[in-house]
Parts: structure tokens; sequence; C-alpha cells
């Protein structure tokens, strides 16, 4: 399976100081080095870690592709077509959100994101749309003519925390689920999992390149791999869980070690 390196919360650390280190330039050869296969980067319309200097750079030094995620901002949009990054991920982007919170809206936003999707490819690059794991928003990515999807993973990562960490019992426990008993948990977990499988397929007998991304890391990837293996998800995008181990065990071990739990 593809690994596909999100670096932006080294840009995170860097811009809580607003200086000029960490360097993403740094990051390159030690996520390649680790086993990388794809570097991730998220410009954001409020440029909160990514900024525009750091697109250019990493498109100019990166020997891996690159995957840049963006909303359908026309500035960014333009930008991107002026760089062309190897595929563009268009994500739903909220102002006061901390992370992606979930799929794009494709039913009610079809007309725009075909209009963006349009001028991406007009520039030879590969465009990918982040979607909830369910049978519309499939069907919907096909008519849009997209290449891969990337289905959002939260939901299933976030079930797995409550059932299988301590989180339940600190402040950062999941409002909306704490509500529900061990047993509702795993069986929403068990629906979870059947959904992203049952996506996956529908989305490669449509044609369409499935990747998954968001909350994964170096528990529950096992669980994923075993929907990835029976369902062709052919790619991950991973960042918070690698960037954090690295803190303890530098990145080129953390990415090696992501690398070496994967299909």
């Amino acid at each position: 399976m593809v690994l596909g390196v999100n670096i932006d919360h080294i840009a995170v650390l860097r811009e809580a100081r607003k200086v000029n280190s960490p360097n993403l330039i740094d990051a390159l050869s030690l996520v390649e080095r680790g086993g990388g296969d794809q570097i991730t980067i998220h410009l954001r319309e409020d440029r909160r870690h990514i900024v525009d200097s750091d697109l250019e750079a990493i498109i100019n030094f990166s020997v891996l592709p690159v995957n840049l995620e963006l909303s359908v901002n026309s500035e960014i949009i333009n930008l991107a077509s002026q760089i062309r990054p190897h595929r563009a991920t268009i994500v739903p982007e909220k102002r006061a959100e901390v992370t992606t919170e979930g799929g794009l809206d494709l039913k009610n936003n079809f007309d725009v994101i075909r209009e963006k999707i349009e001028i991406l490819k007009n520039n030879d690059i590969e465009v990918s749309l982040f979607i909830d794991p369910n049978v519309e928003s499939i069907e919907l990515s096909k008519k849009l003519n997209a290449d891969w999807i990337e289905l959002h993973t939260g939901t299933f990562a976030n079930l797995y925390l409550m059932l299988n960490s301590n989180l339940s019992r600190t402040d950062h426990s999941i409002d909306e689920l704490k509500k529900f008993s061990r047993k509702e948990l795993e069986q929403k977990l068990d629906r979870a999992c059947r959904d992203l499988e049952e996506s996956a397929i529908l989305g490669n007998s449509l044609g369409l390149k499935v990747a998954g991304g968001h909350g994964l890391n170096y528990q529950n990837i096992k669980l994923f791999n075993n929907i990835a293996k029976r369902s062709h998800i052919r790619e991950v995008n991973i960042g918070q869980s690698i960037v954090a181990r690295s803190i303890f065990v530098g990145l080129e071990k953390a990415v090696r070690e992501m690398r070496e739990l994967l299909i």
C-alpha cells in the first residue's frame, strides 16, 4: 500500500513560534528514507500551517510525488494550477475546525466542484475527492470525473480510540460517543468497517482509485489493513500520529515503523 506522509504538523510547530524552524524541506529526505511514498500537505485558506512558499519549495525539492489537499477556494485552485502538484485532493474546509471533520458535500456543491476539477485536470493534475464512505458520494465522485476518492476514516478511528485506548477516561473523550455502551460502540465500529470496505469495493468497480485517511495511527492501522486487503484500498495518508511519534524516535524511524505495519 502507498504511504502518504502528511507533514502539516511539522509546520504547526514552526508556526507556533513564527520562526523558520523546523524546516519542512529537511523532512522530505527523511520521509523518503523511511519508506514513505508520497508527501501530503494541506494548504488551508487561513494558512494556519502550510504557507504558499512551502508549497513551491516542496514541489521543487521533493523526490516523492506531492499530494496537495485544498478547498475549492479560487485563489488556492489557481495557485495549484500554476505550481502543479502530482495530485490535488479537494477537501471541505471550515475556518473554526481543528482538523477536517468529514467528507465533501458533493450533492449541494456539485457544480462548483465540477468546475474546479476541470481547471485542475486541464493543468494535468490528478484529482481526488475526500468523501464519507457512502454510496451517494462515490457515485457522485464518478459523475464528477474524479481520478481518486479518499475515504474519510475519522468515524472508524474515533470508535477504535474509544474502545481500545484510555481516551474515554480523559478530558479529550469524544462527547458524542460517551453515551454509548461498549457493546454499542463495538457494533458501530463493525458498521464503520463494513462501510469502508463496501465503499472501497464500489469505488473500484466504478474505476476510481481508492485511498483512505484521517485519524489512522500505529494501533488502528492493523485493523484498517484488513479492510484494505479485502477491498483493494491502495493508499493511506497519515500525518499527526507519525509526526507525534517522531518527537521521540525521529521522523525517519517513525515513517519506517508505519511502513512496516502496512500491507
